[in-house]
């Protein structure tokens, strides 16, 4: 049994099963659920883009996006605070996205490319990367809420 045990372990570390190794959280305003199909209706890519409002332009910047590749990365209200969170396992760490408002849209074009012309690429502000114990500082400025999701 010990040898079986042992195996298995070694196995899974091999394997890269090895759970997370911490929690990354950030704070954004708005996170877009977009799915995106091309000109015949097929479905291109689910993803979640990730927006802070920018009180200047009046204007929720995409800060970055990811693709949506479970449904258990889709944001969640929880309800003790209000606000939406998703979870998903990035690599090593277990990335957590809080968001005062949620909003799910199906396009033939895709949004955050679209946005690039608000917001270049290289002038967004990405998820963080370092290990946190607490969610980052929102932005300055109150976000309006533009639409609140249920509960899935």
């Amino acid at each position: 049994m010990g040898t079986f045990v042992t195996k298995l372990i070694v196995f899974a570390s091999v394997a890269g099963l090895q759970p997370p190794t911490g929690e990354v959280c950030d704070r954004v305003d708005l996170i877009e659920v977009n799915h995106f199909y091309d000109a015949k209706g097929q479905l291109v890519l689910d993803q979640l883009i990730f927006y802070d409002w920018c009180p200047e332009k009046s204007h929720y910047d995409v800060r970055t996006w990811r693709l949506l590749k479970s449904p258990i990365q889709i944001p969640r209200r929880e309800h003790r605070t209000g606000q939406f969170v998703a979870i998903w396992r990035d690599g090593k760490v277990l990335r957590k996205v809080l968001a005062r408002s949620v909003r799910e849209s199906w396009t033939q074009y895709d949004p955050e490319m679209v946005e690039r012309a608000f917001l270049a690429r290289d002038k967004r502000r990405d998820l963080q990367t370092a290990i946190a114990s607490r969610p980052t500082a929102g932005p300055s400025r109150q976000a309006p809420v533009i639409q609140r999701g249920s509960q899935r």
